[in-house]
């Protein structure tokens, strides 16, 4: 499982996003699974921008969803200054975990991201 939490919709977001995308659609029958979050103060708001991102992006294996709080859910431990963060697991056992400040999210943390997906196929 691949989760992505994140407080904004960028550019860069968009690119790892559709490469994880790709990535599950790849590994179907080695049940990958991943979803993003938006965390956000508004998510009335937010849910016309998440659609938009989802479409405009060409987003199909992955659900993008909406949390109510920046916060984000305490069990998952999302850095308070994070714009972006990456968990992956199996089994409930954490297999990597990334995190970006603003601005942080480039190509390379995208393949280093993209690359580490292969720690959580069976």
């Amino acid at each position: 499982m691949v989760n992505v939490f994140t407080r904004s919709l960028t550019d860069d977001l968009a690119s790892l996003v559709k490469q994880i995308d790709a990535q599950v659609a790849e590994n179907k029958s080695k049940k990958m699974r991943g979803f993003v979050v938006l965390l956000t103060d508004d998510p009335d708001a937010a849910e016309g921008e998440v659609k938009a991102f989802a479409a405009k992006h060409g987003i199909k294996n992955v659900p993008l969803t909406i949390y109510d709080g920046v916060a984000g859910p305490s069990n998952y431990r999302i850095a308070k200054d994070a714009e972006v963060t990456v968990n992956m697991w199996v089994r409930l056992k954490s297999k990597a975990n990334h995190a970006f400040a603003k601005g942080q999210l480039n190509q390379d943390e995208i393949a280093k991201v993209v690359a580490d997906t292969a720690k959580i196929l069976n």
